[in-house]
């Protein structure tokens, strides 16, 4: 017998579930071994470059940067890179050397490139500038504590490891959007990325923590080779991957300080992340289709409305996302406060799907003070500075 339409959409509805059992199971698998992962070689401690580039004043600046010179670690320095002498960290910056005379804390003026992704720009010339053949890369909104640097470096002992990246989470939900932000983050996020370790292993690495080396950045160019590109966080653990190395994904959390002012900041940041992921994996980001339990199931209950569609489906997808966002979040994460969050995960993933319906529609993306296309994998101004003539 020929199915009917409706009996297809509700087959296709049900979709989502196989991808939020295959989430639980690739969380399982993770964190089980949270225990054996943990005890890393914290004797392998040598010397270190923490990278930071920076352009403007972070809330909680201070807190964040003294956090990286108060490390259990013997033999470290602090490299900053700020586009210019007027920029407004520069006091938090010189209080943070008076504060801590016993840290070797170093800024840098300008980068010296001439690339569109300021911020790669600036980690080409930090790259150049460190001192010490392993360099641990971090955002300047990150918090860590003592044991930070011990814990990212320990895995770089093992010959095939090329890079190390790590989870994070904000320090406090000041705001609804914030708390929506972050329960996007555990229930959406962090599974994906569990997914894709699962099934394709860790070839990215996640922005505010990249540990490696000097000689796996040099393997693919260096930073410098990827200047005009966007993403470049999953750029360097892909390229890392490439050269046969291992990216290790650690079950351990480090801080950040949440900066949403709004539901609309919320909305054009996720929306930049995601329509670069459309240029970057388009197949990818059309199969997130797939991955949309919520819409999935208006829609089967919109072809069969009944009790039994509704309860089933529903339930199913309310009951599938909760364990998913327990078992990263709650279990795997230890990030207890997020039980009283969990109630915004219907919200959340209606927001998500909005933003990825607004995401075939934009060709551009507003990044910090600009508009940049995405050509070729590349950013592109939209508005690009003028040359003057030659005399």
């Amino acid at each position: 017998m020929i199915p009917s339409i409706s009996d297809v959409v509700l087959a296709v509805a049900a979709i989502p579930f196989i991808y939020y059992l295959i989430a639980l199971f690739s969380s399982w698998q993770f964190f089980r071994r949270t225990g054996p992962r943990s005890v890393a070689n914290h004797n392998f401690t040598p010397p270190v470059s923490n990278l930071k580039p920076i352009r403007g004043l972070d809330p909680d600046a201070y807190e964040n940067f003294a956090s990286f010179c108060k490390q259990d670690y013997p033999d470290y320095e602090v490299l900053f890179c700020v586009g210019n002498e007027d920029d407004p960290v520069l006091p938090v910056l010189q209080k943070l050397a008076h504060d801590f005379p016993e840290r070797r804390i170093r800024v840098l003026f300008g980068s010296g490139g001439r690339g569109s992704n300021d911020k790669v720009v600036k980690l080409a010339r930090l790259v150049s500038e460190a001192q010490h053949e392993v360099v641990v890369i971090s955002d300047s909104d990150v918090r860590v504590r003592p044991d930070y640097l011990r814990t990212v470096v320990a895995p770089l002992a093992g010959p095939k490891v090329g890079a190390v990246t790590c989870f994070y989470a904000p320090i406090e939900d000041k705001t609804l959007t914030d708390s929506l932000q972050t329960i996007g983050m555990f229930s959406d996020f962090y599974a994906g990325i569990l997914v894709a370790r699962q099934l394709d292993g860790v070839k990215f690495a996640l922005g505010p923590t990249i540990a490696t080396t000097r000689t796996r950045l040099a393997g693919f160019g260096g930073y410098q080779a990827i200047d005009n590109r966007p993403a470049d966080d999953l750029l360097v653990g892909r390229l890392i991957a490439e050269q046969g190395y291992q990216v290790e994904l650690l079950p351990y959390t480090i801080s950040t300080v949440a900066d949403y002012g709004s539901l609309r900041d919320l909305f054009h940041k996720r929306l930049r992340w995601i329509v670069v992921m459309r240029h970057m994996r388009p197949w990818g980001h059309l199969g997130l289709l797939l991955t949309q339990g919520l819409p999935w199931s208006l829609v089967a209950i919109a072809i069969h409305p009944s009790a039994g569609v509704a309860l089933g489906y529903l339930g199913a997808y309310l009951g599938l996302r909760l364990a998913m966002t327990w078992m990263v979040g709650i279990w795997g994460l230890k990030q207890s406060s997020l039980w009283k969050k969990l109630g915004l995960i219907p919200v959340w993933d209606g927001l998500a799907f909005l933003i990825w319906l607004t995401s075939f529609a934009r060709n551009s993306i507003r990044w910090r003070d600009g508009e940049y296309y995405i050509r070729d994998g590349r950013l592109v101004p939209v508005n690009p500075p003028s040359v003057e003539p030659a005399a």
